[in-house]
């Protein structure tokens, strides 16, 4: 079993994929996503694994190498495949640092606002508290980007409804403007 990762072991894999990074095609650029965004925020002190996104591949070449190097578990995710994407995502990436030729960032905050509420577990809806808390979303510009989705979206996402969904957006809402 892996050891929980903390903000000092994001810092070492952040090295590390700087390290194994391709001396030609920079910059690239790396995502945390979920738990990867709590812990380097300072929401939580640790998660299980490190979520993380990004479209350059060729920089995970050696991903066994850097779980087992760093004792980590790695899942590459994105808000995309739990929810519907929210328009303009793209633009509101939030700039972390560079290490060497990668840029890190914070995949958009509310699309994985978006995925926390929408998978509704207690963690979640902390570190969903905690993206309105921090001043990362706002909640009247969240509202819209999830109203806006129109409901043919949801035809890749069989397991949700979009009134479900969007009485998941509405509750938890009212509790965080409340």
């Amino acid at each position: 079993m892996r050891r929980e990762v903390t903000r000092g072991r994001l810092s070492r894999l952040m090295a590390a994929i700087a390290s194994n990074a391709p001396s030609a095609g920079g910059p690239y650029r790396v995502y945390w996503v979920g738990g990867s965004t709590a812990v380097w925020s300072g929401w939580r002190d640790s998660s299980i694994d490190v979520d993380l996104f990004t479209e350059q591949e060729e920089l995970f070449r050696d991903v066994q190498w850097m779980k087992e190097h760093l004792n980590i578990n790695i899942e590459f995710a994105r808000p995309e495949h739990v929810v519907p994407p929210l328009a303009g995502a793209g633009d509101r990436h939030v700039f972390i640092e560079a290490v060497g030729p990668v840029q890190f960032y914070h995949y958009d905050p509310y699309s994985q606002l978006f995925s926390k509420v929408v998978r509704g577990f207690a963690r979640d809806l902390d570190d969903a508290q905690d993206f309105v808390g921090s001043g990362m979303v706002e909640t009247d510009r969240f509202r819209e980007l999830v109203e806006a989705i129109p409901d043919t979206a949801f035809a890749r996402y069989p397991s949700l409804s979009p009134s479900a969904v969007r009485r998941a957006v509405a509750d938890f809402l009212s509790q965080a403007e409340a």
